[in-house]
């Protein structure tokens, strides 16, 4: 083999070596601490599922949410009144998924369905976050999960959604 063909062989397995470390570098951010009982807040924005008695810029309070968390995996129960809501209107108060670096993606998958002629769908939550220490904010998205029917347009596709802060108490 010669020289200049060794040394492009070596430069270009240096160079794979670099991509690769830096690209799993990159996916291995380390989960923030975001397990306890947080007191939330949420605002109601855009109503794009034209829920029902949903005024934008409409706010509520002391909500309480105990998250627990194991390593890079975390689970939200939303309890209280708002719990008990959230149970009846989408069969479940728990969002689950991931926390990786300061950033949340929890999604909770409704099981209880509606039907509006022969649509049937149920709702879905998605809460997608960042914490700062004892604070956790962003949004919380509510989109539709239809069985795909023609009478299920106008549900295809909207979101609803409310921003959100929530605090613990500081650990």
């Amino acid at each position: 083999m010669n020289r200049f063909v060794l040394r492009a062989f070596v430069a270009f397995a240096a160079f794979v070596a670099f991509v690769g470390f830096a690209v799993a570098a990159c996916g291995t951010n380390s989960p923030a601490d975001v397990a306890g009982t947080f007191t939330v807040g949420v605002t109601n924005r855009t109503n794009g599922c034209n829920f029902a008695n949903w005024t934008v810029g409409a706010m509520n309070s002391g909500i309480p949410v105990s998250i627990t968390q194991s390593g890079s995996t975390a689970s939200a129960n939303i309890t209280g009144a708002t719990g008990t809501y959230f149970d009846v209107v989408f069969g479940t108060s728990v969002f689950a998924g991931s926390v990786d670096g300061d950033n949340l993606d929890l999604k909770l998958m409704g099981t209880n369905s509606q039907t509006t002629g022969n649509c049937t769908y149920t709702y879905d939550g998605e809460i997608v976050a960042t914490a700062n220490g004892d604070t956790l904010t962003g949004k919380i998205n509510y989109t539709p999960a239809t069985n795909g029917h023609t009478d299920c347009m106008t549900l295809e596709g909207c979101v609803t959604y409310q921003d959100f802060t929530g605090s613990r108490p500081p650990k």
